[in-house]
């Protein structure tokens, strides 16, 4: 990439067409005067540093999406990165879990979660090469969620448009919220051989009016934790749908 700069009507314009002409069909011109070249630009910043968009992105698999930080490590706006990340999520090789809000009377976070979507693109983007490299790695529990998350989705057959999830500042949160044909499905999912009944899970249930609560862990027994709310293994989820 070579960048032209100078003052005004000093012959950037005219340096730049003779070297287009000269190597036409290998070079693009940006004007950082156009705001249509700006945005080009901008998106070529990200394509350029592909791989580690891509790194930066495994890394907050499973988190709240932070627009600002992406746009401060690559120098372009909060705006274009989202635009990017979109185009991403329209190809499915992103998921974007939106938040669901509720009139409670709390504070809750509005931005979406993301998820890469498969979880074999997960581990190689993060460097993880086996299931003992897996379990002692800092997103292992990110990564249950994401595939948990997927099984179920898939075994419900949900649209994206009925998938969320739910925050307060408070830290209240359930993972994944199903709203269709007049139900509200919470799940919950935890890698844990014992799960039980937590707080936050109590309080799902009662702000958002969950028609059930099924915490997803991989066991192999279903069991209730309590009225509307039970443990239920992954595997009732895997292969069906």
């Amino acid at each position: 990439m070579v960048g032209i700069v100078g003052p005004r009507q000093v012959g950037k314009t005219t340096l730049a067409r003779e070297m287009m002409a000269r190597f036409r069909g290998k070079t693009q011109r940006f004007d950082l005067e156009d705001p249509s070249d700006e945005a080009r630009l901008a998106d070529a910043k990200l394509a350029l540093g592909g791989l580690r968009f891509w790194t930066m992105l495994a890394n907050y698999h499973g988190q709240i999406w932070n627009a600002s930080e992406f746009g401060r490590a690559f120098g372009i706006s909060d705006i274009t990165v989202r635009r990017y990340l979109d185009t991403r999520a329209a190809t499915f090789v992103v998921r974007l879990l939106q938040p669901w809000h509720e009139n409670i009377g709390k504070r809750q976070v509005k931005a979406p979660k993301v998820f890469i979507s498969d979880s074999g693109i997960l581990h190689v983007l993060l460097g993880i090469e086996t299931a003992h490299r897996l379990d002692g790695h800092v997103k292992v529990g990110a990564s249950w969620e994401g595939f948990a998350m997927d099984a179920v989705i898939r075994h419900l057959g949900a649209r994206r448009e009925q998938c969320f999830f739910w925050a307060t500042h408070a830290g209240a949160e359930l993972d994944l919220l199903v709203v269709r044909a007049g139900q509200r499905l919470g799940f919950e999912f935890k890698r844990s051989s014992a799960p039980r009944l937590t707080p936050s899970m109590r309080s799902a249930m009662s702000d958002l009016r969950l028609t059930r609560l099924d915490v997803v862990y991989p066991g192999t027994e279903t069991f209730p934790l309590a009225e509307h709310v039970r443990a239920v293994p992954l595997q009732a989820f895997v292969g069906k749908g």
